[in-house]
């Protein structure tokens, strides 16, 4: 399969209160291993809550977090960088003051494939979208990945067994 121009895979995960929850993403029709063909994530944009939540309503003294992890193996809990199956994550950080006054709303990625140089190679059947939030805050995490499909050349499969899954 030689490169392609690049499409979109979506995702959403619902949150849970408190709990950590994980959505399988199929990649089995890009992603063949034995043909070599690969998929190279190029970017990705992450979205908090359904698209009428307001994160502004906050209750005096407030403070979450949410974070969400995309990882090539399915997890029970949130995993930082140092394991191998993470390809992205990052969080949502809200605070407010005893008036109720929002302080501070910032997001962050902790790991983003818009900073490599190449993207990120993946040559599994399935991706796993999870997330956690401290306090019952937002409803959702989804996420759209920027992805192109590719043959697997024997460097690209040198990187990959060195870096990942």
């Amino acid at each position: 399969m030689a490169r392609s121009d690049s499409f979109f895979i979506r995702a959403t995960v619902p949150t849970d209160g408190t709990n950590f929850n994980q959505v399988a993403i199929d990649l089995g029709s890009y992603v063949n291993v034995l043909s070599k063909d690969v998929l190279r994530l190029h970017n990705i944009q992450v979205e908090y809550g359904a698209p009428n939540e307001n994160v502004g309503n906050v209750t005096p003294n407030f403070q979450s977090e949410l974070f969400f992890q995309l990882t090539t193996q399915s997890q029970t809990a949130a995993v930082n960088l140092a394991n191998r199956s993470v390809v992205s994550s990052g969080q949502l950080n809200v605070s407010a003051d005893a008036a109720n006054a929002l302080l501070y709303q910032a997001d962050s990625m902790n790991a983003s494939m818009q900073e490599w140089t190449c993207g990120y190679l993946i040559a599994v059947e399935s991706l796993y979208l999870g997330c956690k939030q401290d306090v019952d805050l937002l409803s959702q995490v989804s996420i759209i990945l920027e992805c192109t499909s590719e043959t697997m050349t024997q460097a690209a499969a040198m990187a990959l067994s060195l870096s990942q899954q």
